[in-house]
């Protein structure tokens, strides 16, 4: 014991030991003492000595300290020292005495330990199933020791982590603990965990962590909570951010619904605290990890609709319209309802509608260009306004035509200020800035939009008192091109870019804007001077911008103005500028060092006001247009007059192939009512095969009671004729009639069974004619099997009747075998008969009429038969054609793509081939001159054939 009182601070007699050899004791101890105190002891001495002997106690006693964490699980004391010692030799803690080069040695230290530590990874595998100790001193030094190795270790240890079987698992757990101290130290892990690893964040996210994250949020004050708050939003970030599988996790789990009692502020914003405007600066940017552009299109679209149909955009537009909320705040408010709006027409709609709380109230985009165009505001603040005015405008045809309006003379209100009113002066004011954002935004309000391109060449601008309004493109060239006060302020690079894009972005794609462009006689030899000049580094991307609206020029041109032609335009830029160098002018633009800064999102973020020049949806026009224009300028007129022609005969090929396909339509649409009315008929014929059906039923009935009324004359009639000779004469003379009307029964059903079979033939040689015949055909049938119904309908009231005729007589023989029957009866009896045999002979009349018309129907499905097979081949005709010229389109569109190939090939072979010989010192003519040569010998030898 004197010896440990040694080591914590006692005296003891004889000069004192080195830490090194302390603590090589100390660890000599550890590894053989036997009493389970006497180890502990020496664990808790080594804890304190770890600190300020990192090195030695990391290199002498990391090994007996693991072994401590293996064989002594028993006791949570020395565990709780061991873990203690462990992270602090590699626990990197930062001390405001270190110096950098100190600190630096000491995360070296911390990483090498770290190393040592995972080179096993059945020690991680021990942490993780010491986190499952519920004691304080064990579960809370595991976790900062985790957090510690995740800092200076993390892909490593992720690694180990994930293979681990329910090793995540485990660290979810830590959320649930009722100690706050480990639960907070737990949300400190989870952060590193999650750092740049998606397996591991599906993972946690499936351990319901974003319910059990969002819970801890609301129980701690949402906003208005402290650093728990932050760290949540933080392991939020770590989950969501570049993740979509959890993204549409947490969509579909309804918890963007959750975020909108975040931003619920009262009317009182005075004295926000430094921790709420960092957990709401946080919770902003959780809301446009949803909503990013770089997300698919389809889960932006999808959350945009969640959070506006949830209130949550709705939330935000109040605290954008807000007053006393921080400046950094706000600006992250605006970049976020940018986002929630961005291509999304029922939100950018909302975000039309909302005003400002002024009197008079004022629509919220009017309010928020008036800071764009004001330079006293923060230049972060300005940039987040342009974002939020370009996403309004994003894919939203609508409000780029309200915009526009703004500036039509028949919408201008003179009471208000409007929004083109501020892009106006913004765009013509003293600050360079409020020129380059003005413009952007006009830009954006014609992208893609060809309509509102030809309507903002009817806006009139008064420059002065006195003189005539001039339009806005012209007010924008003379700005360029004059030499008075307005050049002066615009001759500053930003001004001038942001001038330049506006008005390439303006006539491309637009015939009627090229044309009026050129209509000023000042643009082109502007243009044309301004790419020629050797000027300074500055200068080159404003020649850059130069090139690329005067190639606009030349490939939308549609040779309207004499002066002015394609091949002019060619001409004089082979002139004055030379075909090469216009090239190099125009590559000036994606070469530039912020053009590709520009080119990867949206949002426009700069570090400083004059790093400000590109608009990213800009650099995709120059990408789309360097290519063509390059083409248009080095193709000769004979090129362009074979690509016309190519179209031309693409056209007809179209044309054709359409008239086609239109023929095609109305052949289906024709077979289509053909069978619509199939079906028709045959339900029809259902009904009728149902009475049919009925009618035999009956005729059934009829015969069962006739056999049974047989049955019980013959009794009646073997009876009376042994007692009474008269009666038995007159029933006998019934007995003959009976036997009479019997057969005529039986030939009235066989007559109805023929009918039956007749008309189901005619049903089915209808059936079969409709579905090949033609509308007047199929008029003819209807009218036919109408014949046919009255017909049958008309027989079968005949039978019944006949029927009914037959039950009578039956009745009275029947009565008359009881009594003697009168001669009055016998004569009314007679005359039945007779009116029965003439109704018989009708009956086979009509059924020869019947056969006759069968065989007339025959003879019309033979004809139509054969008009089927006639269209049927002209048809097979017809679609044999239409796939021939199909064929042959195909053939001339990749004909003449394989020729466009090889002629950029050539040409590019050529001018390789110039290049060389021009590096050796040959005179190389260019190809306009050796046509004017052989034009010039094709002259001479003209003339000579005359002489």
């Amino acid at each position: 014991m004197n010896f440990f009182r040694g080591v914590m601070g006692g005296q003891a007699a004889g000069p004192q030991p080195s830490g090194a050899e302390t603590i090589h004791k100390l660890c000599d101890r550890v590894a053989s003492s036997t009493l389970l105190e006497d180890r502990r002891d020496a664990v808790r001495a080594l804890k304190s000595l770890s600190k300020k002997y990192r090195m030695e106690v990391g290199t002498q006693a990391m090994d007996h300290l693991i072994n401590i964490l293996q064989t002594d699980r028993s006791d949570s004391e020395i565990l709780g020292y061991a873990l203690d010692t462990l992270y602090n030799i590699i626990c990197n803690d930062e001390e405001e005495e270190q110096d950098e080069n100190s600190q630096k040695q000491a995360d070296d230290l911390g990483a090498q330990f770290t190393e040592m530590f995972i080179q096993d990874p059945e020690h991680v595998t021990l942490l993780l199933a010491l986190l499952e100790e519920f004691d304080f001193h064990v579960r809370w030094p595991a976790v900062k020791l985790l957090t510690a190795l995740l800092k200076n270790q993390g892909v490593q240890l992720q690694g180990v982590i994930l293979v681990s079987p329910m090793g995540v698992s485990r660290l979810m757990d830590l959320l649930g603990d009722s100690r706050e101290v480990i639960r907070n130290d737990g949300l400190l892990l989870l952060q590193q965990l999650t750092k740049s690893n998606a397996a591991i964040q599906k993972i946690v996210a499936f351990e319901n962590a974003f319910e059990r994250l969002l819970d801890i949020i609301t129980e701690e004050g949402s906003s208005d909570g402290g650093i728990v708050v932050e760290d949540c939003l933080l392991l939020l970030l770590n989950l969501l951010k570049n993740n979509s599988s959890n993204q549409n996790f947490f969509k579909e789990g309804s918890y963007i619904q959750r975020m909108k009692p975040w931003f619920e502020v009262s009317d009182d914003n005075s004295g926000w605290s430094a921790q709420k405007v960092t957990n709401l600066h946080l919770m902003l940017q959780l809301v446009r990890v949803m909503v990013s552009p770089v997300n698919s299109p389809g889960a932006t679209a999808s959350c945009q609709k969640s959070m506006y149909q949830c209130g949550l955009l709705q939330q935000l537009c109040t605290i954008l319209m807000a007053t006393g909320v921080p400046a950094d705040i706000l600006t992250e408010t605006i970049n976020t309802v940018s986002e929630v709006i961005r291509g999304s027409q029922v939100n950018q709609d909302y975000f039309a509608s909302v005003n400002a709380p002024s009197n008079p109230p004022r629509p919220a985009i009017v309010v928020l260009l008036m800071s764009m165009v004001n330079e006293r505001q923060p230049f972060v603040l300005r940039c987040a306004v342009l974002y939020c005015f370009q996403c309004f405008l994003y894919k939203n045809q609508k409000g780029q035509g309200e915009i526009v309006a703004t500036l039509l003379p028949s919408t201008i209100d003179a009471n208000s200020i409007s929004a083109g009113q501020l892009l106006c002066g913004g765009l013509f004011s003293a600050d360079s800035l409020s020129n380059w954002c003005a413009a952007v935004a006009l830009a954006h309000a014609l992208q893609d939009n060809l309509t509102q391109k030809e309507q903002l060449l009817r806006v009139q601008l008064a420059t002065s008192l006195g003189k005539p309004p001039v339009s806005l493109l012209q007010q924008c060239t003379n700005i360029l091109s004059q030499g008075d006060k307005i050049v002066r302020r615009g001759s500053k690079v930003q001004t001038r870019v942001g001038l330049l894009m506006l008005l390439c972005t303006w006539i491309s794609n637009c015939p009627i804007a090229v044309t009026h462009f050129l209509h000023n006689q000042e643009n082109v030899p502007f243009l044309t001077a301004q790419i020629s000049e050797n000027l300074g580094e500055d200068e080159r991307l404003v020649q850059g911008l130069c090139a690329l609206l005067l190639g606009i020029c030349i490939y939308y041109n549609d040779n309207s103005l004499e002066n002015y032609t394609k091949e002019k335009l060619k001409q004089l830029i082979e002139k004055r500028i030379g075909k090469e160098n216009f090239v190099e002018k125009l590559g000036f633009i994606t070469k530039h060092e912020l053009y590709s800064r520009a080119a990867q999102k949206p949002q426009p973020v700069f570090p400083s006001p004059e790093q400000m020049l590109f608009d990213h949806e800009f650099t995709k026009l120059v990408k789309e247009l360097e290519g063509v224009i390059t083409k248009a300028v080095h193709k000769s007129s004979e090129e362009e007059k074979k690509e016309e022609e190519v179209k031309k005969t693409l056209e007809q090929h179209d044309n054709i192939v359409t008239q086609y396909k239109e023929l095609i339509r109305e052949q289906d649409a024709q077979i289509q009512e053909l069978k619509e009315q199939v079906a028709s008929m045959s339900s029809q014929n259902e009904v009728m095969q149902t009475t049919v059906t009925q009618q035999l039923s009956q005729i059934q009935q009829h015969k069962d009671q006739y056999n049974i009324l047989k049955l019980k004359l013959g009794k009646d009639n073997q009876s009376q004729s042994n007692g009474q000779g008269d009666v038995s004469q007159v029933n006998g003379l019934q007995t003959e009639e009976l036997t009479q009307l019997r057969e005529e029964v039986e030939e009235l059903r066989k007559q109805h069974t023929l009918l039956q079979t007749l008309l189901g033939d005619k049903d089915t040689l209808i059936d079969t004619l409709l579905y090949g015949s033609d509308e007047s055909d199929q008029s003819v049938f209807g009218y036919e099997l109408e014949a046919l119904r009255s017909q049958v309908q008309s027989q079968s009231a005949e039978i019944n009747q006949l029927s009914t005729e037959r039950q009578e007589l039956l009745r009275r023989a029947e009565a008359g075998s009881s009594d003697v029957v009168p001669s009055t009866d016998s004569t009314i009896d007679a005359a039945k008969m007779a009116e029965l045999e003439s109704r018989l002979s009708a009956q086979t009349t009509e059924k020869e009429r019947l056969k006759e018309e069968t065989k007339t129907l025959s003879e019309s499905r033979a004809d139509l038969e054969q008009q089927l097979a006639s269209a049927t081949s002209t048809v097979a005709i017809l679609q044999t054609e239409k796939t021939k010229l199909q064929t042959e389109v195909q053939e001339s569109k990749k004909e003449q793509d394989d020729l466009l190939m090889l002629l950029a090939d050539q040409d590019q072979k050529i001018h390789s081939l110039k290049l060389r010989l021009k590096g050796l010192g040959e005179t190389v003519e260019d190809e306009d001159d050796l046509d004017a040569r052989d034009q010039t010998d094709d002259d001479d030898e003209e003339d000579e054939d005359e002489d």
